[in-house]
Parts: C-alpha cells; structure tokens; sequence
C-alpha cells in the first residue's frame, strides 16, 4: 500500500512538473512527453496489472481535480486502453516486446483512445487528420518514456526492495524472479 502510494506520488509530481513546462514550439499542441506513464509502465511491470489500473484510474482522478472533468475522461481513456495494450504484450509467449516498443504501444493506444473519444465528444471525424501527428508523436514520445522507465528502473528498484521485501519482486511478467522463487535472492 505505502509503495502504491508512493508511485502515485511520483506520477501526480511528474504530470504537475511536466504541465510546468512551457510548450515546446517544435511539438504540436496537445502533444506531451507522458513522463508520469514511466510511473505506469513501472507499476505494471514489477508491481501487476491490478495496481497500473488503479494507478491509471487514480492518475485520471487528479486529471479531474485540477484539469476538469472532459480532461479526466481523455486521461482515463488514453490510460486504460494503453495499460490494456501494454499488458496484453506483456503476455506474449514465444517472443516477449522489450520494455521499449511496450512503451511506444502505450503511446500509441494512449494517442489513439485519446483521439477516440476526442472525436466522439466534438461529434465529428474531422479531428482524425490529427493522426498522422499523433502517430509519430507517439513513436518518438514512447521510445522517450521507455529510455527513461530503463535508466531510472535501478532508481525505482531500489524503492520498491526498501518498501517491499525481496520475495515479492516482480519481473516483467509479474511473476515472482527465479532467483525469489527459489529463495536466493540476496538483498543487495
């Protein structure tokens, strides 16, 4: 629990610094790096698929509190549909996605549930031309969010063996390591 809700910290501080940022005149508008999605991406990887949904739906309740609600329902639908996806790779059995083109499929389901409900609330298809931006906006964003979710996982791992004991790690599948499961896992 101190964990979940340490990781919501840590993505409620990463959207609020990220909406702090002044828009970037290269990047079109509505287009954002997502740094609060390596928390997600996190989440689901070490800590399952339960908790990166309750962070997504709980990531979106701030959306509501400090954005309004039609900003909540876009971070809701971009958030789910992307934790789907991701988490839908993340059981593919011959051949497991690295962490990086997980993180690009995020961003694009991200981009395109967004795009989704931002067509049905406009009540027109015409916001469809934005999706050639948003396609490769999501490459370039997603492969960002999953360099970083990579450099910054020893950072997070340390966290997550202070606040929870190391039989509980979890590997990309949310299965218990070989080294746990068989009880030599060593603590440093």
């Amino acid at each position: 629990m101190a964990l979940m809700g340490m990781m919501l910290a840590i993505a409620v501080t990463l959207s609020w610094l990220e909406a702090c940022i002044p828009p970037i005149p290269a990047l079109p508008p509505g287009v954002k790096l997502g740094l609060a999605n390596i928390v997600t991406m996190y989440v689901l990887f070490f800590l399952g698929k339960n908790q990166s949904i309750v962070i997504a739906i709980l990531r979106s309740g701030f959306v509501l509190l400090t954005r309004g609600p039609v900003a909540a329902a876009m971070s809701l639908s971009g958030g789910l549909v992307s934790v789907g996806v991701m988490l839908l790779l993340t059981y593919l059995k011959h051949r497991q996605p690295s962490f990086f083109l997980i993180s690009i499929a995020g961003a694009l389901s991200h981009n395109l549930a967004q795009l989704a409900l931002a067509s049905l609330l406009a009540g027109t298809w015409l916001v469809v031309g934005y999706l050639p931006l948003l396609l490769v906006s999501g490459v370039v964003m997603g492969s960002t969010t999953g360099l970083l979710l990579r450099t910054l996982m020893p950072v997070m791992g340390r966290l997550q063996g202070v606040l929870l004991p190391h039989e509980f790690s979890a590997d990309i599948s949310g299965r218990k390591s070989d080294r746990a499961q068989s009880g030599t896992e060593t603590g440093d």
